[in-house]
């Protein structure tokens, strides 16, 4: 075997066993070559090899880091998980405010007596959930100029059981999906897991182009298309009421059903109605309470389009993906006694706390993001990329996204974003204690301004 090989091979060993970490930095191969007693030549194939295995990643200038492991398939579901890979998690985004478990204390007590916890629990829950439920859901996805109707209510474990439901059953296997350009990573997992090739549709300041809908399914066809028209994740867009309309107009004019996501509206009192206000007939509304409460007892909803409620429902209970009897009865309480409605005003001020920290640590770099929003999307100063600074910031103990994440592959329907997905990373701001927030900002702040001496 080659000298260089063996080299890498041990290289390699120390990364398997933990001694060298994501996000550690070797030294500058010149070092290394004397360390190592070997060629500067030698050093190079040595580190060359390593990023081939995808172990190390590394820039003229910056650096060679150590990379996370290489993701399973559908590991972007890593984005629902806690890292474990640093002691400030700004990937997790779960937020808590001050003040929440007290007050869904409330409706828990009331579930601890035998009777109401043997009601909960003596049955599954039904796709439909019960009347109480359903007029509770309504109480929770009502906006400004809509209100869902409660007979076309569907509930799931969860936010991503609710998307995968509505995937598979508007979408076949093998069929398209059409997606934002950059979009909910947990989506690709989905598709991936089902079966579905999903297709890059162009973004502009108010996310996805009509235009670039129109044509892609015209290209395709597309199946379905998937979309956050209010604080789109990760970059913050809301989309305006006549930007809604015109998706709506594609959306009949094609024949295309569309699901949208308002998982994150709660947070942006001023947006316009839903989509599905424009196009009921095409649209399946999915939302969740893990944002708005908790992610450990938490209730999806989806409102399907007339004539669909069946189809949702039967997709559901395929999917073994219908809510549990115990959560759908502390969901309907807490949406009965103003819990939801009260914890999401609290979270509604701690964002905009979360954002004047971004401002006052960010504010001099390109940051995309919206003053309730619990993330932001940073486009690096050059000449970071988003792998190199992940990496580095890991090493200071801060874990991010980064952008390819969020990235969908293929080739983009219409002029927008995708492209600078590699220069950025996206900042989850809501786990961590304001605190320290505050001081991971800082240090990332002085991250990206630094030069590393090689």
């Amino acid at each position: 075997m080659d000298e260089y090989r063996r080299i890498a091979d041990r290289v390699a060993e120390r990364i398997a066993d933990g001694w060298l970490r994501p996000g550690d930095r070797l030294p500058p191969q010149r070092v290394f070559a004397r360390r190592q007693r070997i060629a500067n030549s030698t050093a190079i194939r040595v580190y060359g090899e390593l990023a081939r295995r995808g172990l190390v990643v590394g820039e003229v200038g910056r650096g060679t880091f150590v990379r996370a492991a290489p993701p399973p398939p559908g590991a972007a579901l890593a984005l629902a998980e806690a890292t474990g890979r640093a002691p400030v998690d700004l990937q997790l985004n779960y937020p808590v405010a001050d003040g929440q478990s007290e007050l869904m204390a409330r409706a828990l007590t009331a579930l601890a007596r035998p009777d109401v916890l043997a009601e909960a629990t003596s049955r599954p829950a039904a796709a439909a959930g019960t009347p109480e439920a359903r007029a509770a859901a309504v109480r929770v996805l009502a906006r400004a100029g809509w209100e869902p109707d409660p007979d076309r209510v569907l509930f799931a474990g969860n936010g991503r059981q609710a998307i995968a439901a509505a995937v598979s059953a508007l979408v076949p296997p093998g069929g398209a999906l059409g997606v934002e350009a950059l979009t909910y990573p947990l989506v690709k997992a989905v598709a991936e897991r089902l079966g579905v090739r999903l297709v890059p549709i162009g973004l502009d300041e108010e996310g996805m182009r009509p235009d670039a809908l129109a044509a892609a399914h015209r290209a395709g066809p597309l199946s379905a298309v998937y979309v956050q028209p209010t604080l789109h994740n990760p970059l913050s867009l809301t989309a305006g009421s006549g930007r809604r309309a015109e998706l709506a107009g594609v959306l009949r004019e094609s024949g295309l059903f569309a699901i949208e996501d308002t998982t994150w509206a709660f947070l942006e009192p001023d947006a316009p109605a839903p989509l599905a206000a424009h196009a009921p007939e095409r649209v399946v509304l999915v939302d969740s309470l893990s944002k708005r409460l908790a992610p450990g007892l938490t209730v999806g909803h989806l409102v399907a389009p007339e004539g669909r409620v069946e189809e949702l429902a039967g997709a559901l209970r395929s999917g073994a993906w219908t809510a549990g009897g115990l959560a759908l009865a502390a969901a309907t309480r807490w949406a009965a006694d103003g819990t939801v409605a009260e914890v999401g005003a609290a979270k509604r001020a701690d964002a905009a706390a979360r954002h004047a920290l971004v401002r006052r640590h960010l504010g001099a770099y390109e940051i995309r993001t919206a003053p309730h929003a619990y993330y932001c999307w940073w486009e690096l100063p050059e000449p970071w990329r988003a792998e190199t600074f992940v990496a580095a910031a890991a090493e200071r103990g801060i874990a991010l996204t980064p952008g390819p994440d969020f990235a969908v592959s293929g080739r983009t329907a219409g002029p927008g974003a995708g492209s600078g997905a590699a220069d950025a990373v996206r900042v989850g701001l809501a786990s961590p204690a304001l605190e320290v927030l505050d001081d991971a900002l800082r240090r990332l702040a002085a991250l990206a301004s630094e030069i590393l001496d090689i």
